[in-house]
């Protein structure tokens, strides 16, 4: 599941390349983040609820992108547990 600098930056309504490193960085975080919480192996990942994964991984790097200087991670995940639910997997 890959979310591209174009999406992330259409999603973020950011039109100057100024924070494209930034962004791209903030894909990174995300998509294993997002990974990380819904338990979901790097087998069974491109096989994934596409949807869900695609909404949570631009969630979280709105979030991380709009809150870099005071983020509350704890909230991030808890959000993303609740957004993740229904595919989240029991362990890895």
């Amino acid at each position: 599941m890959e979310v591209t600098l174009d999406e992330a930056k259409t999603y973020l309504r950011v039109a100057s390349i100024d924070e494209d490193e930034l962004i791209t960085s903030i894909i990174g975080s995300a998509t294993k983040l997002v990974q990380d919480v819904s338990r979901i192996s790097d087998e069974d990942w491109e096989t994934a609820d596409s949807a869900v994964i695609r909404i949570a991984i631009l969630y979280t790097i709105a979030y991380l992108y709009e809150h870099r200087e005071e983020a509350d991670h704890s909230q991030l995940n808890l959000t993303l547990r609740a957004l993740l639910f229904g595919v989240r997997e029991e362990g890895f």
